[in-house]
């Protein structure tokens, strides 16, 4: 499976999927805004990851609003408030067979980019 989990109105997700040519892939495409993740898609990405913490965005604006920045989260909690809160979800997160890569640092981008050829 081939597949990227991103917001159709981020222009880092845009830029990146340009970069790696993925529009002219065989890769199905989820706007996490208007098509939320399931529970089952996210505890996938989590088992490829190694949890729901390496998915979890610390830079959303709701995590300082919200007070999580003062809180011990769990995993149990990364995995609600990924699937309460659309903006939680790392992006892009890339799906590409048995791989995922999340995020948008230049590591990830680069290691994707070996991984999509």
């Amino acid at each position: 499976m081939n597949k990227v989990y991103y917001l159709g109105n981020c222009g880092t997700c845009k830029k990146i999927i340009d970069a790696l040519d993925l529009k002219k892939k065989k890769f199905e495409f989820q706007d996490i805004k208007e098509e939320p993740i399931s529970p089952a898609q996210l505890d996938e990405m989590a088992k490829m990851a190694g949890g729901y913490e390496p998915l979890f965005s610390r830079i959303a604006m709701k995590y300082r609003a919200m007070g999580l920045n003062n809180m011990t989260l769990t995993e149990k909690d990364y995995r609600r408030y990924i699937l309460e809160e659309y903006t939680f979800l790392k992006r892009p997160t890339i799906i590409i067979g048995k791989q995922i890569f999340i995020g948008s640092a230049k590591n990830t981008v680069a290691a994707a980019k070996e991984a999509v050829k």
